[in-house]
Parts: C-alpha cells; structure tokens; sequence
C-alpha cells in the first residue's frame, strides 16, 4: 500500500495513506535534464507550503530538508550526527544534565541564512516559539511542548529547560521526529502574528544546501545549490522539482532520462521499473509500518477476544504478497527493524482462521443461517474505511474482507478522501472523531521509538494519534516506564513488553513494514537517505 507518508507523523498522525498512485493527468514535459550538475526529482504531489514547520505530508518535509536545516540529523545508518548544532548533546557529553531537565546545544558558527544575515540562537528559540503559537496551523508540539523555557545566553549556545524528563528530546527537537521540523529565520518573521498565509511560504530562505529559485505551482520547483553551505558546496547546481501525478508519467520520464530520481514510487511502479537495466530500485529501511486498525471504544471491537479472532483471521503474508512484489515484509508489531527498540524475539499474529473460529464461538458469536456469525441476534457486520485512489490499498481491503468473511465476519467497505479520513474531529474527520469499526491505516515515525501519542489513554483524540481509542492501565504504565531513564537498555526493555502487549490486546492487525522506495539513474551517487529524510546529506549527491 502506497502512502505518502506525512512523517509528519505526529500529532497528526500522519503517516496518511495518501493516493499517489493513478491520479490520471497525464502530464507531460518537454524540458530535459541537461545532465552534468543538474538533478531531477519526481515527487507525486504538488505542494502546499515551503515553511517546514507547516508541512503537512513527507512530499513537503522532504523537499523543506533541501532548504533549511536541523539541530540534529541521522546518517544512512541511524546514528545521530550534529546538522547546525556542534555536537549531539547526551549525558556523556555534558549536553544532557544528570537530572534530565536541562539540554544544551552549542552551534556551528559561521553559518549564514541563503540571505546572508548570520545563523544565531535566536532563530532556534523563535522558531521553537512559532511552533508553540496556538494561532500557526502546525500538525505537532510534541517534543516542543514539553519544553519550559528556553535562554540563549549568546549567540552560539541554546539552553532548553524541561518540564519533566523526555528522553526522546534530542531526536525530536528540530531533529529527525516524526514530524521534523527545521530551523526558521527569525529576522524575516518574528514580527508576524502568525506564519499560515505569509509571502515565506512560497519563497522561503534557508540555511540548506539549496536555495529557493522559483516555483511554478503544479509544475516544478527550482532550487540552485548554496555555494555557502557550510557542509560543502553541493556537486549539484540546480535542483528541479517536477510534479507528477500520474505514476506512467513518472515512469516514462524515468526511462527517457527526462528525470533522474523519483520519491514515495509506488509498489506497482517499482516493480515495474525494477527490470530494467536503465534505473535502480533503492529501498530503505523506514520507521513505518501499515495496519488494520479496530476501534476499541465501539462494540463489539470493545471485546478482546474479538479483537484477536479478527487478527488470526487475516492473512499478512497473502496480502503483502499480492500487494507489495517483495518490498515490504511482514510486521511484528508497529516498530520495525529500522529502530534500535526493535525485538526480533518477538514474533508475529500468525494466520489461524480455526483459532479464529473458536475464539469467535467461545464469545457467544455463532455462525448464523446467513453465514455470518451472530450474538444475540445481531449480526457481525464491521465497517472497514480507507483512503480514496490507491489501488493497492483498494487490494489490501478487500483481501481482508474475504479472509473476515471466511470466518463469519462481515465487512462493508467504505472510502474517503484522505483529507476527510484524516482531518480533525471537529471538522468531521472520520479517525479523529472515532466513527468507524476498523481503518487501513499507515503510520512513519522517528529516530526515537517513543510511541505513547498512538497507544495511551491520554493520546486519544483530540489529544493524539491513538485513533484506535485503545486505553489499558497496563500500557499507561510501560510508556511511562520506557520515558523515564536515558539509559538505551533499560528502554528497550520497556518497548519490548509494549510490543508483545499491542499483540495480546489486539488494537489492531500489524501488516506489514513498509520501506522508502526510490527509483532513479545510475549515474546519482551518493544517494543515502536515513529512512526520514532524503536530504540529510544532499550536498555529496552528484551525476
């Protein structure tokens, strides 16, 4: 299943489903990649905002990460590496205080904004600012607002002052989270009330290694390499963002050497393109996993048992199968291998349509004459909702609803577009407001494997992600557990009892682990993304 992942996945939880495959607009383009120092980009969505703290998908992150900056970044290895911060902090290095209540940041110097006015301290505490202004459209304060206050005694140094221990801080603030979000220039936008509607958005300055040079709203964007940059001059000159919809487009521009690299390729298309001795298949391990999620606040979800009959039922491995071509593996759980909480000791629901049956008979619900199974009178019928316009996620929901019917479960499917399924409660998103039986649901998040906004009582919408209203005392007390104490062992501890207790209780049916999926030239060197981010280290990309 395809989902433009907003990693923004946050408190908005996005890692929203999008469709990004057949969207038919046909476009086409006659302008080619004269090669040399120039680089192409096929992304599948236009944009709406080049202000990374108001991105709202992975489209827009990713292409915000070519412009401005973060703290802290990851290699193409998971490891934290220092991007406008002079080193990670951590407790060995002093960055950390003992208590876990003050983090210090000691910048690089000598950075400037693409403008030329000097990178200093104020712009990390005002842009920190911004994303705590109730009136800024961000998707997630999560991370930020557990920040008390923040000093900049100089220029060069940012002090944060906790409310309380996090431990995911330094992998959350203005670093690869879920929702990533970078560094603004305080000079051009203090004096805004709020940043939602600013001349910015379009035309925004940065510290990237790329500049803004023009955008051509559902065509391309155009970037120009910052020969100031303070990592290096990129070997790229000029970046061009094309939009394109219509993955046969996409294909095609690939083929003819028209472009050079595309982003979020659908399984489909990378299966298609795989075979051909012209491009390269890249896939990279990502935080991001694709369930079918119950909702456990209606009945009969409410039931465990139920819960875990259903789970038995569906078969992960046909659907990854039918679906994926070999790029996605089976799921465990919602962490996957890419985070280092991962427990391969664990192991998955396995498909069991007989124990399925005998949970669903020991629960009072009986086959009835009509094949579905009933409980005092009332039929086993659930709804199943799902994004409008992708094709494998149309596969993926209906394989399910034969394997349920299997069983003597009913399903009825039903699609929304993606803005409706994911909106806010209060503007009638059908997730956030809790009115659905069960939801094909794909989820990226961070370099930290902190997952309390999508499995505790008080992560429940409109307070977070835990779209499955899924409330257990006993997970309350394990997310606590794992965000007390720094020490990496003793987390990973507490993430592998979590785990093992979303299998027990059920949620949901943990499919699959879904990695980035990039096709491009052989000729693009040095294209490592961190499974987050493209851009981390884009100044060494060349042709």
């Amino acid at each position: 299943m395809e989902h433009l992942t907003s990693r923004t996945g946050r408190a908005l939880l996005v890692a929203l489903a999008v469709a990004l495959a057949l969207t038919a607009c046909s476009r086409t383009t006659t302008s080619t990649n004269v090669g040399g120092g120039d680089l192409r980009i096929i992304v599948p969505i236009d944009l709406t905002t080049l202000n990374p703290i108001l991105a709202q998908n992975a489209i827009e992150s990713s292409v915000d990460g070519l412009i401005f900056d973060e703290l802290v970044t990851l290699d193409n290895h998971g490891i934290e590496v220092p991007d406008l911060a002079a080193a990670v902090p951590t407790l060995q290095n002093g960055g950390i205080s003992k208590n876990g209540l003050t983090i210090t940041y000691h910048l690089r110097r000598g950075i400037t904004w693409h403008d030329g006015v000097p990178f200093t301290s104020r712009d990390v505490k005002f842009t920190w600012q911004a994303i705590m202004n109730p009136n800024n459209n961000v998707l997630s304060r999560k991370g930020y607002d557990v920040v008390r206050s923040i000093d900049t005694p100089d220029d060069d140094t940012v002090v944060l002052h906790m409310k309380r221990v996090y431990p995911p801080e330094v992998d959350t603030f203005f670093s690869e989270s879920d929702t990533p979000y970078r560094i603004l220039p305080a000079h051009l936008l203090a004096h805004y009330a709020n940043l939602n509607q600013i001349p910015f958005n379009a035309a925004p300055v940065g510290t990237g290694p790329f500049r803004f040079a023009r955008w051509e709203r559902g065509e391309e964007i155009v970037l120009d390499a910052n020969p100031e940059y303070f990592r290096g001059a990129p070997h790229i000159s000029q970046l061009t963002i094309l939009i394109v919809p219509d993955q046969n487009t996409a294909q095609t521009l690939l083929e003819s050497h028209q472009a050079d690299v595309e982003f979020e390729v659908t399984s489909v298309s990378f299966h298609a393109m795989r075979s051909n001795p012209g491009l390269v298949g890249q896939l990279v391990d990502a935080p991001s996993y694709i369930a079918i999620l119950f909702n456990t606040a209606r009945a009969p979800l409410n039931d465990g048992a139920v819960r875990r009959a259903l789970a038995y039922a569906i078969d992960s491995r046909s659907i990854i199968r039918d679906t994926e071509y070999g790029t996605s593996r089976l799921a465990i759980a919602d962490l996957t291998p890419f985070s280092w909480a991962f427990d391969a000791a664990l192991k998955p629901t396995p498909y069991d349509p007989a124990r399925a049956a005998a949970l669903l008979d020991a629960d009072g619900w009986r086959l009835g004459p009509s094949g579905l199974r009933e409980k005092g009178g009332v039929p086993l019928m659930l709804q199943l909702v799902y994004g409008q316009g992708s094709p494998s996620a149309q596969s993926v929901v209906e394989e399910a609803q034969q394997m349920l019917r299997r069983v003597g479960v009913g399903v009825q499917l039903k699609s929304y577009a993606y803005a409706t399924l994911y909106m806010s409660a209060e503007n009638g998103g059908i997730l956030n407001s809790g009115t659905f039986d069960m939801t094909l649901y794909a989820w990226i998040s961070g370099a930290d494997p902190d997952n309390s906004s999508t499995w505790t009582c008080g992560a429940i919408p409109p307070n977070g992600n835990d779209v499955s209203r899924y409330c257990s005392a006993e997970m309350d007390a394990l997310q606590a557990r794992a965000l007390s104490t720094f020490d990496r062992a003793a987390r990973k501890r507490a993430y592998t009892e979590i785990e093992a207790l979303l299998l027990r209780d059920a949620p949901g049916v943990f499919i699959m682990d879904q990695p980035m999926r990039y096709t491009h030239v052989p000729q693009l060197q040095n294209f490592t993304p961190n499974g987050i981010s493209e851009g981390w280290n884009a100044q060494e990309w060349q042709l």
